[in-house]
């Protein structure tokens, strides 16, 4: 059998960490950014884990 392919959308936009956690960047930063306060918009720029039940899918795919 050949190998499974990696989900090559989702491999550009989730990373694995060290410890074998999902990190991935925080939505709500790309337009109409006018509104948003400064505080809100550096909060954004921050990455985020995945969620325990999200991760366990997202593996699969980026395996």
């Amino acid at each position: 059998m050949p190998k499974m392919k990696s989900h090559r959308g989702a491999s550009k936009r989730f990373k694995k960490t060290k410890t074998g956690k999902i990190k991935r960047a925080k939505a709500y930063k790309s337009h109409i950014l006018t509104k948003k306060s400064a505080k809100r918009k550096r909060n954004l720029r921050k990455a985020t884990l995945v969620f325990k039940g999200e991760a366990k899918k997202l593996a699969q795919i980026l395996a």
